[in-house]
């Protein structure tokens, strides 16, 4: 599979207005300790469920297969409560479980205000591949102008340089062998213009009217969408995973998930799936067309996908009639 993204904990620090999972969030007391120990106890099952090979193929390099990666995000993952119990030891178990496999790239993704240069030293000796930085946008306190954004970027530019890390866009061009090799950083956000600018009609973004998305917005037809999730051995293959081991097809995640990691194999949940019509639909980047064959046609689809914001303003978008066509049970 070119790409799995494992969320291991719903702990975060922050509770930002504009993101998709009202559980990510800030934990204390019994809660916090019921966090950690769900991520605990999940991790070790869910990667042993996880492909025996993290390989994939891309057709417009032949028949070499290419290295996938696995990102392992959060909330904020980097969190003493579970870095050390958590993300440390499965970073050394995925490791271990491919390193004569094929190989894999790990990717830590964080929003960055969290990193000190002691975590960036643990990580590199944990194989890890690249640190994503998600959190330069102006939702996040402390960052909602340009200047502050900019400040953050140096900060953590200086830190990552002094460890010998590349701008992955200098490689981002690459594909295969040539950009396996190296350790790397990147910062993003949800900014306009972006792929995630529009903002998913999920968690805190819905429950705030942040989302900027239309009908012709369409979030399945995109990268961390449900495009080519089925094509497990193919470029453009991702699933997203929960910290109790739930799978979905999409990082916005449809209303129920696809399987369980801690119940069987990654590869078996997504054979089963295969020419079921509505995940077909999904992973063809059309959900309009997930309920033809249950008699939601196409027009009916679009109608469904109409709804009215917590502010009253009218919203239509094809992750709403998704939404509507899962809790009608037709899947």
């Amino acid at each position: 599979m070119e790409s799995i993204y494992y969320v291991m904990s719903w702990l975060c620090h922050r509770r930002c207005r504009h993101c998709y999972e009202e559980r990510f969030r800030p934990y204390a007391g019994e809660e916090l300790q019921g966090v950690v120990d769900e991520a605990v106890q999940s991790f070790p099952r869910v990667i042993a469920n996880l492909p025996p090979r993290m390989t994939y193929f891309d057709a417009a390099l032949g028949a070499e297969e290419q290295r996938g990666r696995i990102i392992l995000a959060g909330g904020e993952i980097m969190l003493d409560p579970v870095r050390e119990t958590v993300l440390y030891p499965a970073l050394e178990m995925l490791h271990a479980k491919y390193k004569d496999q094929g190989g894999v790239k790990l990717i830590v993704q964080t929003t960055g205000d969290t990193l000190r240069p002691h975590m960036v030293e643990e990580l590199l000796a944990r194989h890890v591949w690249m640190i994503s930085v998600s959190g330069i946008d102006s939702f996040h306190e402390g960052l909602e102008t340009i200047g502050a954004q900019q400040a953050m970027v140096q900060k953590l530019t200086a830190m990552f340089d002094s460890f010998g890390l590349t701008p992955f866009e200098q490689i981002a061009d690459k594909t295969g062998d040539a950009a396996n090799d190296g350790h790397y950083y990147q910062f993003f956000g949800a900014q306009p213009g972006t792929w995630i600018g529009q903002l998913w009609p999920r968690g805190r973004a819905w429950t705030n009217s942040l989302s900027t998305a239309t009908i012709s917005d369409n979030f399945c037809n995109q990268w961390s969408g449900g495009l080519n999730f089925l094509q497990y051995r193919q470029k453009g293959s991702e699933v997203s995973i929960e910290p109790n081991g739930n799978v979905y097809p999409c990082c916005a995640k449809t209303k129920k998930p696809i399987g369980s990691l801690l119940e069987e194999p990654l590869e078996a949940i997504l054979e089963r799936l295969q020419g079921h019509p509505a995940y077909e639909a999904i992973s063809m980047g059309h959900p309009e067309r997930m309920g033809i064959g249950k008699g939601w046609t196409v027009e009916r689809f679009l109608r469904e996908s109409t709804v009215t914001r917590p502010d009253g303003g009218q919203y239509q978008n094809l992750c709403i009639g998704c939404d509507k066509f899962h809790d009608a049970g037709l899947v």
